[in-house]
């Protein structure tokens, strides 16, 4: 089993910045991709940002050159540095880890990121 704590979201103007950060804990040797996905009211949750084990990052075109995922594989941690924030990037955050060995996905509870207008 792997736990994913998150943190950093809020409430922020647009154009501002936030950072959320996943901490994972438990069998965390047999996690290969991390990342972030967005639920957004009444919508499906889609896949914002992930990165490898040995750093390559993927980016949902919406938030390209905006935000930047980064990993510390020694602290089970991954981020996700966000720039120039959009009302349209409102929604709850969840973390995500990929046990490439058990074919399993794990999640956080979710934090909230509000960007008003």
């Amino acid at each position: 089993q792997v736990q994913l704590v998150e943190s950093g979201g809020g409430l922020v103007q647009a154009g501002g910045s936030l950072r959320l950060s996943c901490a994972a804990s438990g069998s965390t040797g047999n996690i290969n991709a991390m990342g972030w996905y967005r639920q957004a009211p009444g919508k499906q949750r889609v896949r914002v940002a992930t990165i490898s084990t040995g750093g390559r990052p993927y980016y949902t075109d919406s938030v390209k050159g905006r935000f930047t995922i980064s990993r510390d594989n020694a602290k089970n941690t991954v981020y996700l540095q966000m720039n120039s924030l959009k009302p349209e990037d409102t929604a709850d955050y969840y973390c995500n880890a990929y046990d490439v060995v058990h074919l399993e996905d794990y999640w956080g509870q979710g934090t909230q990121v509000t960007v008003a207008s």
